[in-house]
C-alpha cells in the first residue's frame, strides 16, 4: 500500500479520528478485515458480518500492530470513524488507485472461469512488471478494494477479478479501479435467480467494457453470442479470442492427454506457438485463450505466452484439484462453486481423466437459480446420469430436481439397454463420505462438485485423508 497518514485517510473517507488517534501516524499496510492477519503498520477494517462484528476485535488488532481501525462507531482503539465502513474502504482504494499512474488495471469477469483466468493472466503480466492480483476469489465489494490497496508505487499491473450479484455491481468495482483492459469470458446461468435472466447477467457483465476508455481494449469471447454483442457497448478497441477462425487469438488442434489436460497451438496475429496446459479439463483452454489475448495486447511475444501457460499450475484451491491416493483412487476436487455450465465442464473433465476407469460423482445442486432452478437442476441431473458413472451421490435437502433429472435419464437409458448408474440421495457431507468410501475400489475416479454453500470440499478432503496433490 502507498503509505498514508491517518489524517489523510480520514480526509479520503470523510471520517473522524477517535480513540486518541494520531493524525500523523502512518498506515503502511496491509489493510485487512481479519484481525489475525494484522501486521505492524496495518489498518484494520471492522466489517460487521452475519456471524461476527469486526468492531469486537479492534483492541486485538491494535495490540497486534494495527495503526488504527476503520470503524463505524468508536472502539477501544485509535480509529477513523465513518458512516459506512465498506463504502469508506472503497473510497480509500479509489484514492490509492488514482495515485498509481504507472499501473495498468486489467479487469476479468464472466459467469465461470474468472479466478483461473485471473491467475493465468497475473502470471503472464509478472513477466513484464510487478503485479498485484487477488488471492483466491477476492472479487466483491470487500475483496476488490482490499486487493487494490495491496498496490504501491512499484506496481505496474493490477489484475482484478470482478463479480456481480446484480446490475450495477461491476460498474461500482470499475469506478474503484478504472480498467484499461477488460476481459469478458462468458454469460452463463450462475446466480440467474438473483439476476432474473441471462439478459440481465449480460447487462451486468458488460458494465466492465462500458467502463473502458477510448484507448483501452475489450477482450471478448467470440464464441459466446452474449459476450460478442458487448462490442457495441464499449468505446474501446475490441480484440477477439476463441476457437473459431475469426478470433484473433485462438486455439487450433486441441487434444487431451490421459489426465484430461489440453494441448493446442496458440495462434495470434504475429505467429503461433505450442501450449500444453497443466490445468485439468478442456474448458481450461478458453481461460488460457482469454489470458493469452490480454497478454498479447500488452506486448508479450507469443512464445513467452505459450511458455508461461504451459508452466502454470492451479493457484486457487478447490478448482479442478486432481489428487491420486496411494491405492490409485483419483479425487477431483472442484467444489469451490457450481452452475449448470461448470457442472457440464466438470463431467467432461471427469470423462477425460477417468478414461476406462470406474467413475463416481458426489454433487450438490447449483444454487441461486431462482425460478429457473428446477429446470436447470434437472438438466444437471441428466448430465450426471449420462456421464458413464458407476454411482452418483446427490447431497443436501434441495436435491430433488437433480435426482429427478438423473432418474429420468437413467430410465431412458435402461429402456434403451444403456448404462444405468446407481443414484443415491444423501443428506449431508458425513453420509456422503461414508457411502462413497464403502463403494470405492482401487483405481476409481471420484468427482466432487457443488455450490460453495454445500461445503463439499470436506468430502474430497475426507476421501484423501489429508493427502494433497
Amino acid at each position: 500500500m502507498i503509505p498514508l497518514p491517518l489524517g489523510r485517510i480520514a480526509e479520503i473517507t470523510s471520517g473522524a479520528l477517535a480513540g486518541m488517534a494520531d493524525p500523523r501516524a502512518v498506515v503502511r499496510g496491509p489493510v485487512v478485515v481479519d484481525s489475525r492477519a494484522v501486521e505492524p503498520g496495518s489498518l484494520f477494517v471492522a466489517v460487521k458480518g452475519e456471524r461476527t462484528d469486526g468492531h469486537d476485535f479492534a483492541a486485538a488488532a491494535t495490540e497486534a500492530g494495527a495503526v488504527a481501525v476503520l470503524a463505524s462507531r468508536p472502539v477501544e482503539a485509535p480509529a477513523v470513524v465513518v458512516g459506512d465502513v465498506v463504502g469508506a474502504l472503497a473510497d480509500l482504494a479509489t484514492a490509492v488507485c488514482a495515485g498509481l499512474p504507472a499501473a495498468t488495471v486489467i479487469g476479468v469477469t464472466g459467469s465461470a472461469g474468472k479466478t483461473t483466468t485471473k491467475d493465468l493472466l497475473a502470471r503472464l503480466t509478472a513477466r513484464i512488471g510487478p503485479t498485484v492480483a487477488p488471492v483466491g476469489s477476492y472479487n466483491n465489494e470487500i475483496g476488490h478494494p482490499l486487493t487494490v490497496l495491496r498496490a504501491d508505487e512499484s506496481t505496474r499491473y493490477l489484475v482484478l477479478e470482478l463479480s456481480a450479484r446484480g446490475v450495477g455491481h461491476i460498474a461500482h468495482l470499475a469506478r474503484i479501479a478504472p480498467p484499461k483492459i477488460g476481459v469478458v469470458l462468458n454469460v452463463g446461468s450462475a446466480h440467474i435467480g438473483v439476476f432474473g435472466g441471462r439478459d440481465a447477467i449480460a447487462k451486468a457483465k458488460g458494465e466492465l467494457v462500458e467502463a473502458l476508455p477510448a484507448d483501452g481494449v475489450a477482450v471478448l469471447n467470440a464464441d459466446d453470442p452474449l459476450v460478442a454483442a458487448m462490442a457495441d457497448r464499449t468505446r474501446a478497441r475490441v480484440t477477439w479470442y476463441g476457437r473459431g477462425e475469426t478470433a484473433a487469438v485462438r486455439a487450433e488442434g486441441v487434444t487431451l492427454d490421459g489426465r484430461g489436460r489440453a494441448s493446442f497451438t496458440l495462434r495470434t496475429p504475429s505467429g503461433a506457438a505450442p501450449v500444453s496446459l497443466r490445468l485439468y479439463g478442456e474448458h481450461a483452454v478458453d481461460n488460457a485463450l482469454a489470458a493469452a489475448a490480454a497478454a498479447y495486447e500488452l506486448g508479450l511475444p507469443v512464445a513467452t505466452i505459450a511458455e508461461e501457460l504451459s508452466e502454470a499450475e492451479p493457484r486457487s484451491r478447490w478448482r479442478m484439484e486432481v489428487t491420486d491416493r496411494a491405492d490409485g483412487v483419483t479425487v477431483i476436487n472442484d467444489a469451490y462453486n457450481a452452475n449448470p455450465e461448470s457442472m457440464r465442464a466438470a463431467f467432461g473433465a471427469l470423462g477425460a481423466i477417468a478414461g476406462g476407469r470406474r467413475r463416481l460423482a458426489v454433487i450438490a445442486s447449483p444454487s441461486e437459480l431462482g425460478e429457473h432452478g428446477a429446470e436447470l437442476n434437472e438438466g444437471v441431473g441428466r448430465t450426471a446420469a449420462a456421464a458413464g458413472l458407476e454411482a452418483l451421490f446427490v447431497v443436501g435437502a434441495d436435491a430433488g430436481p437433480v435426482l429427478a433429472g438423473a432418474e429420468a435419464a437413467a430410465a431412458e437409458a435402461r429402456a434403451a439397454g444403456g448404462h444405468v448408474p446407481r443414484i443415491t440421495h444423501v443428506p449431508d457431507v458425513e453420509t456422503a463420505v461414508a457411502e462413497v468410501s464403502a463403494l470405492l475400489a482401487p483405481g476409481d475416479v471420484v468427482l466432487v462438485k457443488g455450490s460453495r454453500v454445500a461445503g463439499l470440499e470436506r468430502v474430497a478432503e475426507a476421501l484423501l485423508g489429508g493427502e494433497r496433490r
